[in-house]
């Protein structure tokens, strides 16, 4: 009889231990099996043999006929789970899909590792410059304008890794970004690319996952974060795109940072990891400084001699006679869209509906809702009339006239996708609009629609993130952001630089090298340096003031950031249990709240936070592991909403 410590595959299972069961039959380490845990039964990964124990073990029920995951992979899984500390069972669920245990066949189609069906562009002299920089094993911030041809790199670094017999992993923030990348990939190595993600289906998924574990040819693997734990045996380049984006941070347990396992994977497979982005992290563009990464700037168009370039616009949406025909659309803009469309060029509206919580300011000044302790916006409260800060607590009733001015104008902005499609038609009735948010059917979505809306096929594009985030559309002439300042309205430390990244993306869809661009920025604060450095592509001046800023008020990467999170069925009893839990931490941390959530009630529990600030990580990991039950965390959060 044989024992081995099993990691089970279990959302059920969230103790911190492997479990032993027996086998007849010798077992490899990595070994995919079946075992019964308590009234059902799951997969498990073998990861180490052992003695028998003192207590009776169940056995295992049966081996799955799969090739065993690679000693890399199941180094990953235990780092993952002494970084981002989580239930072994949650753990594995990273790493292996479901019903792969239902795939019984499997079909290695013949791979062509130079399949080259198109001529690739050629190199610029500033991309050439890139690639030869990047020759060690390393990891490598490529800061490259919008335009630059950040794409063009990544393909020639994965056909170098190809031709040395290593796979590439080319990770996209938004699944809608993945037909664009596989349509690259894909016309260039035809049966070396594959995509996976998580609107195909789970038989289609466990057929490419296995494709991944049993292919012995390298392969180019696109696809959003949880991409980054393929079980590949030989990575040799991975690349996140539009690196910035927060979509790169997983927002349940285990909470992982993609930049940070992406890091551990570079080091376990002495790999190549390239983090691509027009708008770097603030933070990391501060450690790559900091910890000598090399830093490549592009800062020139990949298409030469053609027409290039945005004229943009900043509308002050106080000058109310400049909406003498919408409220919602300027007169510039609508100007702008109605030069686009009598040129057959197509035009971007862009709604910022992360701020989804109502915008405060006074349509007479410069007044706008802040705390006075953390200098953020303060958050509408329609439950009880109240104006909240939810990092420090601080509330005050909310105001009918403005402070300042003493004028009742204070205003309670917000707007919808669908309400600027029908203002949209109701303005231009002949114009073909479409509209891309979250709220898409599958057929509906910008994946689907990608080619269509490249070769033309629509007019006036309306959306929300996701159409700010790497698109190529040739035939765009015009992108109009429609409230520039709604994420600055959020209670957040973050929301200058999401501010800035938004709007320099959003401005870079136009003036690639197609077309001459044209760029309407609509905003209650024309005089924020968030915009004004977006609008002049001025990098370096926002990194400046808003690095001071993080130093100034102790935020990353001047500090770790722990969010802690309590639910109880009265607003009373979650302060309460947050005041407790409060008490409980080390006086080692500064603790900011308790505060209630940014969204305090979901479903029938309210929610309220701590926020735990530590020079040093170890000290978060440690205040993780003696939480009570039923305190939710986050470690490294992208924000604090």
């Amino acid at each position: 009889m044989h024992f081995y410590e099993i990691w089970v595959k279990s959302n059920r299972y969230r103790g911190n231990k492997s479990l032993t069961y027996n086998s007849i039959e010798p077992l490899k380490i990595g070994q995919l099996v079946i075992v019964p845990l308590k009234q059902e039964n799951v997969i498990g990964v073998v990861v180490k043999e052992t003695l028998q124990p003192r207590i009776n073990t169940k056995s295992i029920l049966r081996m799955i006929d799969l090739p065993p995951l690679p000693k890399k992979t199941l180094k990953l899984m235990n780092w993952l789970k002494a970084y981002y500390p989580s239930g072994i069972g949650i753990i594995t669920q990273q790493f292996i899909p479901a019903n792969v245990v239902n795939i019984s066949t499997y079909t290695d189609t013949l791979l062509l590792k130079n399949d080259i069906k198109s001529k690739l562009p050629d190199l610029t002299k500033e991309q050439l410059s890139a690639i030869k920089q990047m020759n060690a094993r390393n990891t490598y911030l490529l800061h490259g304008r919008t335009g630059s041809g950040k794409t063009r790199i990544y393909l020639e670094l994965a056909l170098q890794e190809l031709a040395n017999g290593k796979s590439s992993i080319i990770l996209t923030p938004e699944i809608s970004l993945t037909a664009q990348l596989e349509s690259v990939f894909k016309n260039i190595l035809c049966n070396n690319v594959v995509v996976l993600h998580s609107t195909l289906t789970p038989k289609q998924r466990a057929e490419r996952w296995i494709k991944l574990l049993k292919c012995t040819a390298p392969l180019i693997v696109i696809g959003p974060r949880s991409v980054i734990f393929s079980p590949l045996p030989n990575i040799g380049l991975i690349v996140i795109d539009e690196e910035h984006e927060p979509a790169y941070k997983q927002e349940q347990a285990p909470y992982y940072v993609t930049g940070r396992v992406a890091a551990e994977v570079r080091i376990l497979h002495d790999a190549k990891l390239v983090l691509g982005t027009a708008t770097p992290l603030v933070s990391d563009y501060f450690l790559a400084q900091t910890m000598h990464k090399p830093i490549i700037r592009l800062d020139s168009l990949a298409i030469a001699n053609r027409p290039y370039g945005s004229k943009v616009i900043i509308v002050d949406l106080h000058n109310r006679s400049l909406l003498s025909r919408s409220t919602l659309i300027s007169d510039p803009l609508l100007a702008a869209l109605q030069n686009a469309i009598s040129k057959n060029e197509q035009a971007m509206l862009y709604l910022n509906r992360r701020g989804t919580a109502r915008v405060i300011v006074c349509s007479e000044c410069d007044w706008q809702a802040m705390c006075p302790h953390c200098d953020l916006p303060l958050t509408y409260h329609d439950d009880s009339h109240s104006l909240r800060c939810h990092v420090c607590g601080y509330r005050i009733s909310a105001p009918t006239t403005c402070p300042k001015c003493n004028n009742p104008s204070v205003r309670y902005l917000s707007a919808g996708t669908k309400a600027i499609v029908n203002e949209i038609k109701r303005l231009f009735p002949d114009a073909r609009v479409g509209r891309f948010d979250s709220d898409n059917s599958k057929a509906e979505r910008l994946e689907q629609k990608y080619l269509e809306i490249k070769d033309g096929h629509l007019d006036i594009i309306v959306g929300t993130q996701l159409l700010a985030k790497g698109l190529d559309l040739p035939g765009l002439s015009v992108v109009g952001v429609l409230m520039a300042d709604s994420s600055l309205q959020l209670p957040d430390y973050t929301v200058n630089e999401r501010t800035y990244q938004l709007l320099s993306q959003v401005i870079g869809r136009v003036g690639r090298g197609h077309r001459m661009g044209t760029a309407v920025i609509q905003t209650f604060q024309p005089e924020s340096l968030a915009i004004t450095a977006a609008a002049s592509n001025n990098w370096e001046e926002f990194y400046a003031w808003e690095i001071k800023e993080r130093k100034q008020f102790g935020f990353p990467p001047f500090t770790n950031l722990l969010k802690l999170t309590v639910s109880r069925s009265s607003v009373k009893n979650a302060r309460i249990a947050a005041e407790k839990l409060k008490q409980t931490l080390p006086g080692l941390v500064q603790v900011n709240g308790p505060a209630p959530a940014f969204h305090e009630k979901q479903g029938d529990k309210y929610r309220w936070q701590l926020i735990v600030k530590a020079d040093k990580r170890s000290k978060l990991l440690e205040i993780i592991h003696n939480l009570p039950s039923g305190v939710s965390w986050d470690i490294d959060p992208s924000d604090l909403i």
